[in-house]
């Protein structure tokens, strides 16, 4: 299996930054895609940001301007960087990898991270 080890949340007053990273760790497999998600209380999870292998970028519409998603293909990591944050970006933010096997061969799989605590102050 896949496995991702989420850093970088905490506290932040409005109009401050952070920056999110998530590593993905395992044997005999390929990343496809990563990206973020988040919950917050009472409401359902949904995607914030996410980015393909080759670079391609998707954004919510409540982030875009303020947050950006980047990677590292060699060391399999994936970084967002939250600027201009709002109360309303409080929540729990969740790593996503989308992968595919090399043992056994072309197996797609998906796995999540445990998530970590965002909170923004107003």
């Amino acid at each position: 299996q896949v496995q991702l080890v989420e850093s970088g949340g905490g506290w932040m007053q409005a109009g401050g930054s952070l920056r999110l990273s998530c590593a993905a760790s395992g044997s005999s497999f390929s990343i496809n895609a990563m990206g973020w998600y988040r919950q917050a209380p009472g409401k359902q999870r949904e995607l914030v940001a996410a980015i393909t292998s080759g670079g391609a970028t998707n954004y919510a519409v409540s982030v875009k301007g303020r947050f950006a998603i980047s990677r590292d293909n060699t060391k399999n990591t994936v970084y967002l960087q939250m600027n201009s944050l709002k109360p309303e970006d409080t929540a729990i933010y969740y790593c996503n990898a989308d992968y595919i096997t090399t043992i056994p061969k072309f197996h797609p799989g998906s796995s999540w991270g445990q998530g970590t605590q965002v909170t923004v102050s107003s």
